[in-house]
């Protein structure tokens, strides 16, 4: 179980649900995928995957209505087929914030989260987190999730994340490098540095511009997505969870989600 605990700087009134009359929540789910084709389709439980994902997102308290934005109609017509909405958008955007752009121009959500299409085990309550947090601090463009890095491997890993941040909370840097770099020997810490996890909420208005800006140097550098928003002066929130949901990117995360979810339904 994941439990989250909000930033001190953080209002109390950011662990009750957001104050707006609407927040919808995106799922960006493409078909193609290098190590699992289809991934978005494959299935956990007698259920595809982006269909336990739409369920932890609607069920989000404070979330109105959930859309999955996807190139391929054959997730389209999946979603279709449990209850779901889906909409159709471009097959050539670079990034997922580009392809949540898109949706967003036809939504009126002041909040749009993007939850992705392959964290099935996602717990409702953090969605409503960023949720909260965001709507807690107007002077907020996004608001992100982060996580302790205990393992030393996990840290210079460069498919994981790292952020740092300030002492409100806010993200100042996202690398594949291990940030924070110790320079001299230091004593032994619980955590060596923070990971970033995948979920963001933002502003309508930050998502429409930050749509229009070309990629930036810092983001073609790295190839993260968010640089863009830093390089282009938003200000992202962050808050702290215990650890980062288990996602799916290998054959081996897919197992060990059914061998999750099954243990769980029997329990």
């Amino acid at each position: 179980m994941v439990t989250f605990a909000v930033h001190p700087a953080v209002p109390a009134a950011a662990r009750a649900p957001a104050p707006f009359p609407s927040v919808t929540v995106v799922i960006p789910a493409r078909y193609g995928s290098t190590r699992l084709p289809g991934k978005p389709l494959l299935d956990i439980a007698g259920r595809p995957m982006i269909e336990h994902v739409h369920r932890r997102a609607i069920g989000a308290p404070g979330v109105q209505r959930v859309l999955v934005a996807t190139d391929d109609v054959r997730i389209a017509d999946a979603v279709a087929a449990f209850g779901g909405e889906a909409r159709l958008t471009r097959a050539d955007h670079p990034t997922g914030s580009d392809r949540l752009g898109e949706v967003a121009r036809r939504l009126t959500s002041e909040i749009i989260v993007n939850v992705q299409g392959d964290e099935p085990l996602v717990p409702s309550t953090l969605i409503q987190a960023v949720v909260a947090t965001l709507a807690a601090d107007p002077t907020l463009a996004i608001a992100t999730v982060r996580c302790p890095i205990t393992d030393a491997a996990m840290l210079s890993d460069p498919h994981v994340v790292k952020v740092v941040v300030d002492t409100r909370g806010d993200a100042l840097y996202f690398s594949r490098a291990p940030i924070p770099h110790a320079r001299d020997a230091t004593p032994p810490r619980t955590a060596l540095g923070d990971r970033h996890v995948g979920l963001y909420a933002y502003r309508r208005k930050c998502l429409l511009e930050l749509a229009e800006i070309p990629p930036t140097p810092l983001e073609r550098l790295e190839r993260l997505e968010q640089l863009r928003a830093l390089e282009s002066g938003y200000r992202i929130g962050t808050i702290a969870v215990d650890e980062a949901p288990l996602g799916v990117d290998t054959p081996a995360d897919l197992e060990r989600v059914r061998h999750l979810v099954a243990t769980r339904a029997r329990e």
